[in-house]
């Protein structure tokens, strides 16, 4: 008898992140028996920071944040899946992405994860508090800055989500960050952007820079005293019967000109391949099959995953399932802006939140900000070409 074929992944520390892959690989082995998968853990944070390129020496799959895609081109840490996959296939993953969710994983001319795992800042809401205070959902940020007046929003306020939300006020104003290689954004535009979410910080309460999205998703459940929060990644397990103490709603957000609504910063997770696998074809195939339409629908998708297939945000059966999650906040994941993905941008996001974050929770001089993000922005460039 053969020995048994052992796949070892590592996922992040959330319903979302990990039950999924924990059901998918339980599944897989059972569809073939020759190989097992197995899955462990690491936080939320940790997920966003440690490198992949030690995580691959460990294990054989990896979920990775689509930052790391410049970084997994330069360091050739993780497989270049188009290598591996029928091209039919790749090709239906291009087709069917979830924003560019697809695109956000191809690097350098190769598809270094497959989306299983789509999300952008989203708006969130309690219904049933909606109900009680006899109110509705803002529209505009007038509306968003009288909600906070009342102390029912929040935001998530650590340094990564702040940063991404800054490039949300960016885009939402005509601008994409990063787009030049001397300056994150022009002056005026960063100047409005810094004035427009420091408005909206100093109505929340400051516990919320403390919180990640997860955090703020549980305080909202847990307590009473949340009812909106205009900007977060968005996690369809608070919209599912039983998961939470109390139900959350998702929906599109806001509008700054009373014309389009916020253009928030994509995120989600790919599935990789470590290029130190030693069983690289069992690895392909269980890669194939978890990124498939069918599975995601279904078997990752039942099990809590946030898929990045566009067939399954269009399901009519997850959308009851979730109180239309998917299809109320498709429209954010379509036009999400792709944030900086070369090698060096993981240096630039890990220190430039801290930037925006002081200044959202003390004040400060916005050229002043600026000037700091655009100096460590340069230095995140210069690692590049290191």
């Amino acid at each position: 008898m053969s020995e048994k074929i052992i796949l070892k992944g590592i996922t992040w520390n959330h319903s979302r992140g990990l039950v999924p892959m924990v059901a998918t690989g339980q599944r897989f082995t059972e569809l073939n028996p020759s190989v097992e998968v197995t899955w462990e853990k690491r936080s939320l944070q940790q997920f966003a920071d440690f490198s992949i390129e030690e995580l691959a020496k460990k294990f054989d799959l990896l979920v990775i944040d689509h930052p790391w895609a410049g970084f997994a081109s330069k360091t050739k840490s993780i497989l270049p899946l188009d290598e591996y996959l029928p091209a039919e296939y790749i090709q239906d993953q291009q087709v069917n992405t979830v924003g560019q969710s697809c695109e956000s994983y191809s690097y350098d001319g190769h598809q270094w994860a497959l989306a299983i795992d789509a999300a952008t800042p989203v708006a969130a809401s309690r219904p049933d508090l909606f109900e009680k205070y006899g109110m509705e959902l803002p529209r505009s940020f007038e509306d968003l800055l009288d909600l906070a007046d009342e102390g029912l929003v929040a935001f998530a306020g650590i340094p990564i989500d702040v940063l991404m939300n800054f490039y949300t006020f960016c885009c939402s104003l005509g601008e994409d960050p990063c787009q030049s290689e001397e300056t994150v954004v022009s002056r005026e535009t960063g100047i409005k952007a810094l004035q427009l979410f420091r408005q909206l910080a100093q109505k929340i309460d400051p516990e919320n820079f403390n919180r990640n999205p997860i955090q703020v998703y549980e305080a909202m459940t847990r307590m009473d005293s949340i009812a909106y929060c205009p900007f977060a990644y968005g996690y369809s397990n608070y919209s599912r019967r039983g998961y939470a103490r109390r139900l959350l709603h998702f929906h599109d957000m806001i509008s700054l000109d009373g014309k389009t609504n916020l253009r928030s910063t994509l995120g989600g997770t790919g599935l990789a391949i470590s290029s130190s696998c030693r069983n690289i074809q069992a690895a392909v195939d269980y890669a194939f099959y978890v990124a498939s339409p069918e599975c995601q629908k279904t078997v990752f998708a039942d099990n809590g995953g946030q898929p990045g297939h566009l067939s399954a945000w269009t399901d009519e059966e997850l959308n009851r399932q979730t109180h239309n999650y998917f299809s109320n906040t498709l429209p954010s994941l379509q036009r999400a802006f792709l944030r900086p993905r070369y090698h060096g941008s993981m240096y630039f996001q890990d220190h430039a939140g801290d930037v925006v974050r002081d200044y959202l929770m003390k004040g400060g001089n916005e050229k002043d900000v600026l000037s700091r993000m655009n100096q460590i922005y340069l230095e995140s460039r210069n690692l590049q070409m290191a």
